[in-house]
């Protein structure tokens, strides 16, 4: 290949037009269809006389992509247009020039469409219609192209599934494609889908063997900071830190500002984590100043990181203030919660350890107003936060934006319970229960389009191994014909190397079918805990719906003094069962401390009905064992609610932790009440036909459960009395 170019040489200074055109020598025209890229500009697209038009300034560097040849990569020192001569660009090596000189197989092997164009055609599909999409894959794959364009089908169709975030299925293409044609871009997009993957030490892995490869500059700045990305993630601060400041030397002698204001957001996110506050806002602020100089897109990015930088390290007064230019921003834009405005910005809502998920959202008015809203409320400014909260509410429900309407709303419910707004605490939790409603049946219908997903995914996949098998099985008819016309007296080497083509075909294919049956078994997974999620969701608005009833009957009676105490007691009560709201499992000493105080506070409303016992084996170390959230509870309101609630006389309700042996332990719920068939036969028609959600549930719940983690909870229901009275509930839990 040469690079030509002509023209002074220039210092750095501002951008300005390059024009590139890249010359096919062997053919004698110019090459249309090729991906040419400054930094993280990339253009496919050529004018009539074949130039590639970009803005560049001196000391950029130009690459330049084909899956027919080389990259070719150049630092730019003149302003003038570039025209660069491919000589290698061979669509066939010279044994597949034998292979489809053979006329037998010459008609079978013609194409339609020029692979370029169909390459194109899959990507311009990939974000609106799947089954276009991969249509056009198979068609490449079916002409049976060379090794280098089979390499890039490959990469192309993980491309694809890297953005319907199928990230094991996309790695499985990436690492064929790199079996095929070893490429470096594969490479890089395999490490970092690797990461995206959470396959952390995997990602490392990838990046460190890309480290010193001959990369441009963006991409070897995309490699450091990928490196210190995975090394970040698992705890490694101080091997992160000296990524992040070789990627950000590397970025600053390239005046690749973008990726220098990104990385001095994360080294100061190191600093803070090592207790270097000072460090770290320092590098904040000098951030910010330069951000002011960037377009609006990149620019607002780096603010938004910035302002969660200060949530993290609780400089509340600075993250609110940021976070109000912000909401100015995005008013005067006008932006309407569209993620086409300014690309992808972080959005997390606060609920605790959930540094690696993906939480990643347009910036919008309701999810700002819902973050300074938290900031006040950080801060116990409780006036300013329900102002805020408020305009999140309203905003988020005009676009239909769920997610932030349910956490402002929660919120609101409880700074409202802080002030002492009783009346509007209650109203507005019901509205969280309406919504977290809604949100459980949009949940159901992902869980559905989930599950449709990875049926079609499946069938793709399947699809493509056995066009595949049926071009192996081809390519290995070819070879045996050239074989039998061109060495007659060979025919026993011949059939040696059918076989072994055979097994080679039979081993792939295996290999093939472990990876889906793998895939499907981590998406199972993935869906159950969606389930578990939707199921938990679910659970707490029952539970606490349920509750407040009790508050309400207080109110009733114009009892204030018990109505205060016991909002005041469910208060604590709710605020821990949201924090557990989330997690697969608590610990068990956690899960005893919520019971005590449920229970303590029905036996306030229904001192008359019943006494009751806990006791805990102190045998038993409690610490450890973990306890689904929220297991026990509707046991025992079921035993208050439907067996004490309705007996004559005073019962009693005992509650016993033992120790069952080295791994396990035994809950066993008694209630002396009216009993399961008395219970059934005292409800009225109308409760009949409503079935329990509570224990439909629960009994959902440890199903799931137990089929994830190898029966960990067991649950018998017994009457307690030969006469039917009474209830007993014995769970078992293991280690």
């Amino acid at each position: 290949m040469k690079v030509k170019s002509q023209g002074p040489v220039l210092d750095k200074g501002g951008g300005f037009e390059l024009r590139v055109r890249i010359f096919d020598t062997e053919n004698n025209e110019y090459i249309r269809n090729a991906q040419v890229s400054i930094n993280a500009f990339t253009t496919s697209i050529s004018d009539i006389n074949g130039y590639y038009r970009l803005k560049a300034r001196i000391k950029d560097e130009l690459v330049v992509r084909h899956p027919d040849f080389e990259t070719v990569r150049k630092t730019i020192d003149v302003k003038d247009d570039i025209t660069i001569e491919v000589r290698d660009n061979p669509r066939y090596s010279k044994r597949e020039k034998t292979k489809y000189s053979s006329r037998k197989f010459l008609k079978r092997k013609a194409i339609s469409k020029d692979y370029k164009q169909i390459m194109d055609s899959a990507l311009y599909y990939k974000e609106k219609n799947l089954d276009r999409s991969i249509s056009f894959i198979e068609e490449a794959l079916e002409a049976n192209e060379s090794k280098k364009r089979n390499a890039n089908t490959y990469k192309v169709l993980g491309d694809i599934y890297f953005f319907w975030k199928q990230y094991d299925i996309a790695i499985s293409n990436y690492k064929i494609s790199l079996q095929i044609f070893d490429k470096l871009e594969t490479r890089l997009q395999l490490a970092k889908t690797q990461f995206l993957a959470k396959k952390y030490e995997d990602s490392e892995t990838s990046y460190k063997l890309l480290e010193n490869e001959n990369l441009s500059n963006y991409d070897k700045i995309q490699v450091l900071e990928g490196l210190g990305d995975a090394l970040a993630q698992q705890n490694k601060d101080k091997e992160a830190k000296k990524y992040y400041e070789r990627a950000l030397e590397l970025a600053k002698n390239k005046s690749i500002d973008n990726e220098t204001l990104d990385l001095n957001t994360k080294l100061a996110n190191i600093y803070a984590k090592e207790g270097n506050l000072r460090e770290a806002n320092t590098i904040t602020l000098n951030t910010l100043r330069e951000a002011s100089d960037l377009p609006k897109e990149p620019a607002l990015k780096i603010q938004q990181e910035v302002a969660d930088f200060y949530n993290e390290t609780r400089q509340y007064d600075n993250e609110i203030k940021l976070r109000k230019e912000l909401l100015k921003s995005v008013d005067k834009a006008n932006f309407k919660g569209r993620a086409d405005d300014l690309g992808s910005l972080s959005f997390s809502i606060p609920k605790g350890d959930e540094k690696n998920e993906e939480n990643t959202d347009s910036l919008t008015s309701q999810k700002l107003n819902y973050k300074i809203g938290n900031a006040y409320v950080q801060k116990e400014n409780y006036t300013e936060a329900i102002e805020y909260l408020e305009k999140s509410v309203e905003e988020a429900g005009k676009k239909e934006d769920l997610e932030v309407q349910k956490h402002a709303t929660r919120k609101l419910s409880e700074v409202y319970a802080t002030v002492g707004q009783h009346v509007k605490a209650i109203q507005t939790y019901r509205n969280y229960v309406d919504i977290v409603d809604s949100l459980y049946i949009r949940k159901e219908q992902e869980i559905y389009q989930a599950k449709r997903l990875t049926k079609k995914i499946s069938d793709y996949q399947s699809r493509i191994t056995v066009l595949e098998r049926n071009n192996e099985l081809s390519d290995n008819k070819v070879s045996l014909a050239i074989k039998e016309e061109q060495l007659t007296k060979a025919k026993s080497k011949t059939q040696l190397i059918v076989i072994y083509s055979l097994v080679g075909s039979l081993i792939l294919m295996t290999l093939l079918t472990f990876y889906k049956h793998r895939a499907n078994q981590k998406q199972q997974l993935a869906n159950n805990l969606l389930a578990l999620k939707s199921m938990r969701s679910q659970m707490n608005p029952h539970f606490i719906f349920n509750a407040l009833n009790s508050v309400n009957s207080f109110i009733a009676v114009n009892d204030e003094r018990n109505a205060n105490r016991y909002l005041s007691e469910f208060s604590a009560l709710m605020r821990s069962v949201l924090e557990n709201s989330d997690e697969d499992f608590i610990p068990f000493t956690k899960e005893i401390e919520l019971l005590e105080l449920y229970v303590k506070l029905e036996h306030n409303r229904f001192r008359d009905k019943f006494d009751y016992t806990i006791n805990v084996d102190k045998a038993i170390n409690l610490e450890e064992f973990q306890i689904p959230p929220m297991l026990l509870q509707p046991y025992i309101e079921n035993a208050i609610w439907h067996g004490l609630r309705y007996k004559k006389e005073k019962g009693n309700l005992t509650i016993a932790i033992k120790k069952k042996d080295y791994n396990s332990v035994t809950i066993v719920i008694e209630d002396d009440g009216i009993g399961r068939k008395r219970s059934l036969e005292m409800k009225t028609k109308n409760q009949l036909k409503q079935k329990s959600k509570g224990m439909s549930t629960i009994k959902n719940r440890i199903a799931i459960l137990n089929d994830m983690y190898q029966d960990k909870v067991d649950v018998i229901i017994t009457d307690l009395l030969e006469d039917g009275s009474g209830t007993k509930v014995e769970l078992t839990l293991k280690k």
